[in-house]
This record gives C-alpha cells, structure tokens and sequence, in this order.
C-alpha cells in the first residue's frame, strides 16, 4: 500500500514531504525540471515503502494510506500512479 498526495496540494507545494522521504519516490521536488509547472506533488507508488514521513510532514493533510483515501478522492490514486506511468 502506497501513500497519495490528494487535492489539497494543488497550489500548495510545500515539499516539507520530499524532504522527509527517505527513498526520494515523492516528485517533483523543488529543484527538478518540472516543479514550478506542475499543480501538486506525487507520490510513485512503486517506490513508495509506507514509512508515514510524508504523511507527517505535509501541513495541509493532503496525504493518505491508499486504503484511507477519502471516497470523494479516490481519483487521486490513478493520478498520482499516472504522473510515473
């Protein structure tokens, strides 16, 4: 089970999350190609080891267990594997 970056990063983009993750799967991070264009952050599910580091570390609780993702944000699963894909 992976962890989510839902809605509420868009706009945001605090990245206290990249700096928290110890396997570096949350992208992108404030010094890759691609941060200042993109709406939020995301996390790769495939790399993503369920530590809670990033759950912990967003001020805006945008972050879930997938299992915990609330109903009406279910859609930020695929999005989030999506952005890997």
């Amino acid at each position: 089970m992976a962890y989510v970056i839902t809605a509420a990063c868009i706009g945001t983009k605090d990245a206290s999350c990249t700096e928290t993750c110890p396997v570096d799967c949350i992208h992108p991070t404030p010094d890759e190609d691609g941060f200042d264009a993109a709406a939020q952050l995301y996390i790769d599910p495939d790399e993503c080891i369920d530590c809670d580091a990033c759950l912990e570390a967003c001020p805006v609780s945008a972050i879930f267990a997938e299992a915990d993702v609330p109903s009406d944000l279910v859609g930020a699963i695929a999005e989030n594997a999506g952005h890997f894909a």
